[in-house]
């Protein structure tokens, strides 16, 4: 790691990923700079994932847990993570080569921003097992309420606090819709720093289950601004309202 930068650790929430786990962690271990530290954390799979966990190279920490779900698994690793930023990346995806140079430039350049999201592309890849990855790119890149294009400070955790355990799937939509609530300051900027696999496995291919987890977490929103005079006059946002400035054309 360049010891100029602050330490950045990258949580990677693991289940039944054996098929794309060892090249999701070769696109974090790559970055120049490279991360502090890579935490596993094997969410009950069944599958080799462990085995392929234990292969990878590089600062790559392991942990195993009774499945619980992608949020706890992202919460258990937040409490192992020593980095002053930290980094979510699913088992499934890859970083762009590029991807920790960038953002560590844009909070360097806005150092009163907690976090710096930028945008993530759609990809299938058409390599066979075994092979190095082959992406073809589906759509156009796109920016999303994810934690997967966010590099964050680590601090912010405890201002916002950690995942919501309750859903398995849109918990970061829950998480931002919190920290707009509290005012956190974001930067949204363009690049592409996450090729999204699609594949048969996605857990969001269950599109009925994500918009019950997606209306679950606008619900929570309400409530708290029911709860909180000071809230109650503020709409649900927009992402001109997370970052500052108007929707990229």
């Amino acid at each position: 790691m360049n010891t100029a930068h602050p330490g950045v650790s990258v949580i990677i929430p693991v289940f039944n990923a054996e098929r794309h786990l060892a090249s999701t962690v070769a696109s974090a271990v790559r970055q120049n700079p490279g991360p502090l530290e890579i935490i596993i954390v094997d969410d009950g799979s069944t599958d080799g994932s462990a085995a392929i966990a234990a292969r990878c190279p590089g600062p790559v920490r392991y942990l195993f847990q009774p499945n619980a779900g992608p949020p706890a698994a992202r919460n258990a690793g937040l409490r192992l993570a020593r980095g002053e930023l930290i980094a979510f990346l699913d088992a499934d995806d890859l970083w762009s080569e590029d991807r920790l140079e960038v953002q560590l430039g844009v909070l360097a350049q806005h150092p009163d921003a907690d976090l710096a999201a930028g945008r993530f592309q759609w990809v299938r890849d058409a390599a066979l097992p075994g092979e190095p990855p082959r992406l073809i790119p589906l759509a156009n890149p796109r920016y999303p309420l994810s934690l997967g294009t966010a590099l964050i400070r680590r601090h912010l955790f405890k201002t916002v606090g950690g995942l919501d355990e309750s859903l398995w799937y849109n918990d970061d939509v829950d998480w931002y819709l919190r920290a707009r609530e509290l005012g956190v300051s974001m930067v949204l900027h363009e690049d592409v720093v996450l090729w999204y696999r699609r594949h048969q496995g996605n857990i969001t291919n269950d599109v009925a289950r994500g918009r019950g987890f997606y209306l679950t977490a606008l619900k929570k929103s309400l409530d708290r601004r029911r709860a909180r005079p000071d809230l109650r006059a503020v709409p649900l946002p927009g992402w001109e309202d997370f970052t500052g400035q108007a929707w990229p054309r």
